[in-house]
């Protein structure tokens, strides 16, 4: 019987490693955490220094009753916020819509206009605490609304510090809530890149999304190449668009998922960071400043099981084991009854006590890369290095990101991974305790859910409000004059994120704004 082992990546893992396994130059490959290439951290004193920040990601349906989970989780001890907004949000559809129709609220919270925002954030400090909002084809209106947000509170933009996630290309491969043509779309996230480094200096205008192609069934491997071929796509549209490598660059934040396979996260993480290292600085002649690898981390959120949800708790701490281990800068630990609904109270409040247990507790936070040296991890962080390369040659090789999307390339590998894990489930090969292994038979909890039909009517009914008590002629002359500002070739020239900002001081809507765009754009169509 063959005891062939290998990792959730497709790498063959030995069954013991000796210092001949890992062929690793300490000061060429490794080095020390805060010094070039980052294997071992992006900070000399890593959490020493400063614990990652603890940033739970929250959205449910109203702004006033996310604005309570907020600052409840702040009151336990989070560090930052993390908004969820409802697909008709991050559709740039207004709730009274009727292809806004039972949607409203249900998968986060609904945002129509500035003033929604203003509850969503009401009494949170904006100058103390950082903000990430996970929007894709709105993330310019969005990040308009919170600089207005900070402005009418009378708090200056370079106060205000936070990240839009912003990255529209896995939205085409992975997620799907695009609404632009991709060349459109690449631009005007060239233009949140102009500007956040004029005017809002301490935001992240991007947050590189491996997570979601990972949750689609993308491999560690797939997940860090294809992020990192987008990653290219944008700093490429960046710089023809005027701006130079080391204005936003260092500004650049990415985004990670991290599963069970705990080694595996751990040299993914280690891996990606000398990657992009050496990626900035030879394609791009960026500055060690503009080569570090930044990334925020959520636990696996397609690793959680609806069967024995409590399980998920194990999970979760492994995930956030690994995260830490592998040095991300911040984290979001998933409730264990995520598979079922929006998390409860409780489990929100138990997955931050396993941040801060792993924190405070584990001592794995007291000295930097603690694995490091380890002939597995050195050998495997090697591997996972020397794959995604390769794969990210094959995406170059395919005329780049963009191309490779267009043609479906991207999405058949993670389908192709997809369908191979799933195989390797219902066989048994691979163990998910509680599901194929270890089944007790009991059926799974239910978890209540909101009114969200009243909750619908509700929000419709405040966006018809807003549009009736705003002054009319200032709410068209805004939307005339970003539709012009649309229309000029150019967009990061034309200033349409200063044609957005003043749109949502009108207290235009999300809905009008993205129409307005959508005429002078158009709207992507899948193949």
């Amino acid at each position: 019987m063959s005891d062939e082992r290998v990792s959730p990546s497709g790498i063959p893992i030995a069954l013991v490693y000796r210092p001949g396994d890992a062929e690793v130059d300490y000061d060429r490959d490794v080095g020390d955490p805060g010094e070039f290439p980052f294997t071992r951290g992006i900070q000399p004193t890593m959490y020493r220094g400063r614990l990652w920040t603890m940033r739970q990601y929250a959205g449910f349906g109203t702004a006033a009753e996310t604005n309570r989970r907020f600052r409840h989780l702040l009151d336990a001890g989070q560090t930052g916020l993390s908004v969820a907004f409802d697909l008709p949000t991050q559709m740039g559809i207004d709730s009274d819509s009727p292809r806004a129709l039972g949607e409203v609220g249900r998968v986060g919270v609904a945002i129509d206009t500035v003033d929604d925002l203003h509850t969503l954030l009401a009494d949170i400090p904006l100058d103390k605490v950082s903000t990430s909002m996970t929007i894709n084809a709105t993330a310019a209106t969005l990040l308009a609304m919170y600089v207005v947000v900070g402005e009418e509170r009378g708090i200056r933009r370079d106060q205000l510090a936070g990240t839009i996630q912003n990255d529209i290309l896995k939205e085409y491969v992975a997620r799907g809530t695009y609404i632009y043509p991709a060349a459109p779309s690449l631009q005007l996230v060239a233009e949140t890149f102009r500007f956040c480094a004029a005017q809002v200096p301490n935001w992240n205008p991007i947050s590189i999304s491996g997570y979601h192609m990972r949750e689609a069934g993308a491999t560690a491997v797939q997940e860090l190449a294809f992020t990192f071929a987008n990653a290219v796509a944008y700093v490429e549209t960046a710089l023809a668009s005027g701006l130079a490598v080391d204005q936003f660059a260092p500004r650049l934040s990415f985004f990670f998922a991290c599963h069970s396979d705990l080694f595996e996260e751990v040299a993914k993480f280690r891996a990606a960071r000398r990657i992009w290292a050496r990626l900035m600085r030879d394609r791009f002649g960026a500055t060690a400043a503009s080569s570090r690898l930044r990334f925020h981390t959520q636990t696996g959120g397609v690793t959680l099981t609806a069967q024995q949800p409590l399980t998920n708790v194990v999970r979760v701490t492994v995930q956030a084991l690994a995260s830490v281990l592998g040095g991300t800068q911040s984290l979001h630990t998933n409730g264990y009854d995520e598979a079922l609904a929006l998390p409860t109270e409780e489990a929100a409040t138990l997955a931050l006590r396993t941040q801060q247990v792993v924190a405070h507790e584990s001592g794995v936070a007291g000295t930097a890369d603690p694995l490091a040296g380890s002939y597995f991890v050195e050998a495997l962080t090697d591997e996972v290095e020397r794959r995604t390369l390769a794969l990210m040659a094959e995406v170059e090789g395919r005329g780049g990101s963009v191309a490779a999307i267009d043609a479906g390339f991207l999405q058949d590998e993670i389908a192709r991974s997809a369908y191979a894990h799933q195989q390797a489930v219902e066989s048994g090969d691979r163990v998910i305790v509680g599901v194929n292994r270890f089944d007790d038979g009991a059926p799974a909890p239910v978890v209540p859910t909101p009114d969200y039909r009243a909750l619908e009517s509700e929000q419709a009914a405040r966006v018809r409000a807003a549009r009736s008590g705003r002054n009319g002629d200032a709410a068209r002359e805004s939307l005339a004059a970003l539709s012009a500002c649309a229309a000029r070739a150019g967009i990061a020239a034309s200033g349409v994120m200063e044609a957005i900002v003043d749109c949502v001081r009108a207290r235009v809507t999300v809905g009008e704004i993205s129409d307005v765009l959508e005429a002078a754009f158009g709207r992507h169509r899948a193949p």
